[in-house]
This record gives structure tokens, sequence and C-alpha cells, in this order.
């Protein structure tokens, strides 16, 4: 997600400092951002000096104080962990500019319990950007219980000038995207786990039935099953309702390491190269 959301504001003019704290995974990600551009130049959906100035938008940093020192905007993409993204607002509190807006692009961690960790809690917003940033265009903006309205509002303009389509929501368990999508998937999770049907059939019904462009399981493999399991967690606790348990397949699966396409099985297997949706063989019949 990080990667990709410095690919479009670097490639919309903007001056983007990428940060990490693992030079590898820096390079990591400028490699995969020159090759998201080439394959937009190959298509002639950005010229190749676009390409060019838009790769030159982007510098690295291994230091979080060096990479915010002038910024007027952070955008923070670390995996959902609560611990870990309060930790890194504390330091981007101390280290950017007092007027510098600082976003999280949760899932559905609590904008106000981050905002709580920093000093200027006025400040905090959450920018959910949807994968592939590049490709997709909604951004979930939410406001914090503290976030100030202009603060708001600039993030709504900001949005927009990305070419993105802004919607702003409240600040509750899941937003609205995964207070919604959640429950679909851990349905679709638990049908497969009762036996009511397979994993083509499930996804074929609800992409032929119900116009969805992937399947559930093929999106929770997309998503990440381990982001699904801690996202139907923070859903349960938050709203105390046991209708967002995770069903314990999703549990297992997570736990077996079974994660989708990052770990290159979950309800289908992934070969690096091949484009075939290939169901998992622990689930075929």
């Amino acid at each position: 997600m990080g990667n990709g959301i410095a690919h479009v504001f670097a490639q919309n003019g903007f001056t983007v400092n990428l940060v990490d704290v693992n030079t590898i995974q820096l390079g990591k990600a400028m490699a995969t951002i020159t090759k998201n551009m080439e394959r937009q130049a190959a298509k002639g959906t950005i010229t190749e000096e676009q390409k060019g100035q838009a790769l030159n938008n982007i510098k690295t940093s291994s230091s979080i104080e060096e990479g915010v020192s002038q910024a007027q905007l952070v955008v923070e993409a670390a995996t959902e962990n609560i611990d870990l993204k309060l930790n890194i607002f504390r330091q981007l509190d101390e280290a950017a500019p007092q007027d510098c807006i600082l976003a999280s692009n949760t899932s559905s961690i609590s904008i106000t319990k981050i905002a709580a960790a920093t000093k200027r809690p006025d400040k905090v917003i959450g920018m959910h950007f949807m994968n592939p940033v590049p490709v997709m265009k909604l951004v979930e903006i939410i406001n914090g219980y503290a976030t100030d309205a202009a603060v708001s509002n600039t993030i709504v303009e900001l949005s927009k000038q990305l070419g993105k389509v802004p919607c702003v929501v409240n600040d509750y368990p899941g937003f609205i995207a995964n207070k919604i999508l959640m429950p679909m998937i851990n349905e679709a999770i638990y049908s497969l786990y009762e036996g009511i049907a397979g994993v083509e059939e499930i996804d074929t019904i609800m992409k032929l039935g119900m116009a969805h462009p992937m399947g559930p399981l093929q999106l929770a493999d997309f998503i990440g099953l381990d982001v699904c399991l801690s996202i139907s967690q923070v859903l349960q606790q938050g709203f105390g309702n046991p209708k967002y348990a995770p069903c314990p397949l999703l549990v297992n699966m997570v736990a077996a390491g079974k994660l989708g396409v990052k770990s290159g099985e979950g309800f289908y297997t992934y070969t690096a190269g091949s484009k075939d949706l290939v169901v998992s063989a622990r689930f075929k019949k």
C-alpha cells in the first residue's frame, strides 16, 4: 500500500519522501513503483517524460525524523497493528512540523485512538486508499472525534487532486468499507466451512449473480487472510457483537500461515508469473 500511495502522489506532481526503517524494503518499493510506471507508459496512460518526472519526485529515507522534517502531510501505511501504529504516530508527532497533517491508511483501527497518542489530535485523519492504489478510485476519509473540519476539507480536496473520489465517514470500527465487506467475506468463509458450497461455487455466484468483479474468497486472499482476521477482531471487540466473530476456518488458516496471495496459498494457490486461478488442494472436491 505504501508504494502505491507514493506512486499516486508522485505521479500527480507532489514531492514524496518514502520512509521505511528497512532499506531492503525501500529498494523493493522503488522497484515496484518503477515497474508499475513502466507498465503505464507502455499502455500510453502516461508518457516517458511523465514517468521520469514522477520517479524523480520520490526520495527514500530509513529515518522517520529525516523523512518527515519538512512534510506538510504524512500518510502512514504500516501493517494493521495498533501498538505499531501508536508508536509511529508518537514519533511522527515529535518529528513533523506543527502544522503537518498526520493521516493513517488504516482499514479498521480507530483514528480517535491514534490521534490520542499525539499532541495534535485535530490534525489526525484517516486516508484509507484501496488496493491497488494507482487503479482504485476510492479514498475513504475518516474523521476522528477531534479532527478539525478544515483538515477534513483539505484532505477531500487533496484526494480530488490525486484523481480519486473521496467519501467522508465517521470513526467507528471498520468505518464503512470494512464494516460491510468483512461480514460478507466472513460469511463466505463460513459457507465453505459448513460445506454449503465450494470455493469456486461461492465466488462464481457472487461474481455472476451479484456483479462483483472478484469473489469474496479470492478477494480475501488478495487482501490477506491475516488482515481479514485482524479487521474482524476489531469489529467484534469494537461493537461487542458476536455476529462479527471470525470463522474458525479463517483463524486456523492464519495460524497455519496460509495468508493468501502474499504467502502463495489461501483459498487458491498462486504461482509467480501465472494468472490462472487454481483452488487450493485443501479445498478441492
